[in-house]
């Protein structure tokens, strides 16, 4: 792992019901909810992170659950679908598992020579498993319902639906570190030699579709992953030589972020690996815990108040 950009961090999207989407991500899909914490910006709505036993990069989902959050619009300038992978040939349970849980789902596919199930959250998100042609021998997080041999491992890729994919490639490819490995029709996939998961960027060229409304079921940022703040302070300096726009370093409790909007819409973040979710409640605990961020712990009686009762 070197000065470079290690694939997906994790990805954060918009989601309705708090318990809900709860139950949907810990019980359908079995993954492990890793960090119930707040939104930095709206302490009365939560901020839930579901990844594998450890909560590491690469395999967290986020989630900001408003309430009343009305829908979003799938479109251009956003990311529009999240891929999971899967073991081989765990397909055929996922769509038995789907037709129990009356999640709505597609009929298998294949996309780029790889086996595919395209499904939605609750929500509306899209979200597809995917039979990586190479194994994935993350470990993943198991539960009585998905067991290892059929449990998602963590990120496959993510997709950014644009208008034109040239510029947001040219960050890709100068910046990032990333290369065009296939073409499919208007479906570019780029990939980095950097990491052997969560490795993916499908960028997808609709000129004439009308951009996208980050709303409740769509995703509002993708986040790439480095090694630590000195790696992330060196691509600050490569983004602003570059003439883009790009906040300061921000301390986010369980990693150090940069935000920047990338030429085709999409909202990026640049995430640290350190210091990691088990800095403030030990692994076996993960996501049992209310977690504040230390400058609202002094209200955490009227936040708990405020918050949607959560059934664990």
């Amino acid at each position: 792992m070197e000065d470079k950009i290690l694939g997906i961090h994790h990805i954060t999207a918009i989601a309705g019901d708090a318990q809900r989407n709860y139950d949907f991500y810990t019980k359908v899909l079995g993954l492990r909810l890793v960090k119930k914490t707040v939104n930095f910006d709206d302490p009365g709505t939560y901020h839930f992170y579901y990844g594998n036993e450890n909560g590491t990069p690469g395999t967290i989902l986020t989630f900001f659950p408003w309430t009343h959050v009305k829908p979003g619009r799938v479109g251009t300038g956003m990311a529009t679908d999240i891929g999971y992978a899967v073991p081989a040939g765990s397909l055929d349970f996922w769509s038995d598992h789907f037709e129990k849980y009356q999640v709505r789902f597609g009929q298998k596919d294949e996309q780029f020579g790889e086996q595919i199930l395209r499904f939605e959250d609750p929500d509306g998100l899209r979200i597809q498993l995917v039979e990586p042609k190479k194994a994935d021998n993350r470990t993943p997080w198991a539960t009585s319902e998905v067991s290892k041999d059929v449990a998602i491992k963590g990120f496959h890729s993510i997709v950014l639906t644009l208008r034109n994919i040239k510029p947001t490639a040219s960050i890709l490819t100068d910046i990032f570190g990333y290369k065009l490995l296939q073409q499919e029709g208007n479906r570019y996939r780029f990939v980095t030699d950097a990491i052997e998961n969560a490795a993916i960027v499908d960028l997808v060229e609709e000129p004439e579709v009308t951009h996208g409304l980050v709303a409740g079921g769509t995703n509002h940022h993708v986040a790439f992953r480095v090694k630590n703040e000195e790696v992330l302070m060196n691509f600050r300096e490569k983004i602003v030589s570059k003439g883009h726009n790009i906040t300061p370093k921000i301390d986010r409790n369980y990693f150090y972020s940069l935000y920047f909007r990338e030429p085709g819409g999409v909202l990026f973040e640049l995430a640290t690996d350190n210091p990691g979710f088990a800095i403030d409640e030990p692994v076996n605990e993960l996501g049992t815990h209310l977690k504040l961020p230390v400058q609202y712990e002094p209200e955490r009686a009227t936040i708990e108040k405020v918050l949607p009762q959560l059934i664990q």
